[in-house]
Parts: structure tokens; sequence; C-alpha cells
């Protein structure tokens, strides 16, 4: 096994290559996310990769702040921002550091996030903690544990444990649909969207209570 900030600099680029494999779920989730964002929001986006969704959300927001703890990840996002949208920058932070800072942002986005986290209840409170009144936490989660996905998803859970022991999978959480909601629940905000797409995967649009 190897800890989090390697994997992800070892995949960097074969990431940053890849092509999305499902473009129609990915167009979707952008557009609902684009749907709850204002021109005078500020945007924290936990896990950002390559910077991709970023890029194509921050000239809707006055100011969008990417970070991921891998470091390899923001080197490609920034040398793909260079001459992206102003008010788009990004650092190098895992969830748990970045949402812990003391400026306060009006979205916290956290794309196919949750589930890759050991703490996940911790980094729901620390969001809360630093949106503004009425702020919203938006999220699409990869839910393994989920009955209603049906049989598809015993296979690929399987697999995880043995592609981890040998350094070709990240730590994965298992939720369902209704174990994640209630997580997002507790830490104090209220659902105002949920949906269902492709991929084993919950879209999530919460507001702070």
């Amino acid at each position: 096994m190897v800890d989090t900030a390697k994997f992800w600099d070892r995949a960097a680029r074969k990431y940053a290559a890849a092509p999305i494999r499902d473009m129609a779920s990915y167009e979707y989730t952008l557009e609902r996310t684009r749907s709850h964002l204002r021109p005078d929001h500020r945007v924290l986006e936990l896990g950002c990769g390559t910077g991709s969704t970023a890029l194509l959300l921050a000239d809707a927001v006055a100011a969008y702040t990417g970070t991921d703890i891998s470091g390899q990840m923001i080197r490609i996002a920034r040398e793909k921002a260079a001459a992206g949208p102003e008010g788009l920058h990004f650092e190098v932070a895992g969830a748990g550091d970045a949402v812990r800072g003391t400026a306060s942002c009006d979205v916290v986005l956290g794309l196919n996030l949750l589930h890759l986290l050991r703490t996940p209840e911790a980094v729901l409170r620390d969001a809360h903690a630093r949106l503004s009144e009425g702020g919203l936490v938006i999220t699409k989660t990869v839910c393994l544990a989920e009955p209603s996905l049906g049989p598809k998803r015993f296979a690929f859970a399987a697999l995880i444990p043995l592609m981890r022991a040998v350094g070709k999978a990240p730590f994965v959480q298992r939720f369902t649909f209704a174990g994640l909601e209630r997580m997002i629940q507790a830490a104090g905000f209220e659902l105002i969207e949920t949906g269902t797409g492709p991929a084993m995967s919950r879209y999530i649009v919460a507001r702070k209570r």
C-alpha cells in the first residue's frame, strides 16, 4: 500500500490524459452544479484533481480555489489554467486541511471525493463551519454498499482490497445512499437536491442550516 498523496502523484499524468468515461453523467453533474452557482460566490473545491471541473465552472463565480492532496495533480492544474479565468487558483492541500481555512466561502464542492476520505464526517463538519450563512456543500459520491445498485457493485467492491494491496487503488469507503445522506444531515446540512447517476454515484446538494 502507498499513502494517499503518493498514490495520486503517481497516477496524475495518466489521470490527466484519460478521457472522461461517462461524458453524459459528467455534463449532467456540471449542469446541475452550475445551476446553484452565483456570480458573487466564493467556491472551494476539495479533491480537484487536475482542475478540469474548476476550469469549466470558475467563470460562473467571483473566486474559485481548487485544492488537492497531490502536488502533481495541482502542477498539471496550474499548467492548464495558465490562461484560465481570473479568480481561479490552485493549492496543494488534503481535504481536511483545505476545509479548515479561515476565509469564509459560499460553496464547498467535493465531486468523487467523500468515499475516498477516512474521516468524511469531520470534513463535512469543518465545511459547515467555514461556509457562510446558507452556504452549499455539493457532492457526488460513489456508494458501493447501495442495495438498489444490484450485484454489479459486489464485483467492484471485492476487487478494491486486492488492488490496494499492490498499490493500484486508493482507500474507499462503502456508503449506501441513505447512510450518505444521514451523514451530511448530521453535519448540519439540509438536503435540497439529490440524484442518482451512472457509475454507482449519488449527487447531493445541501444547504447549511
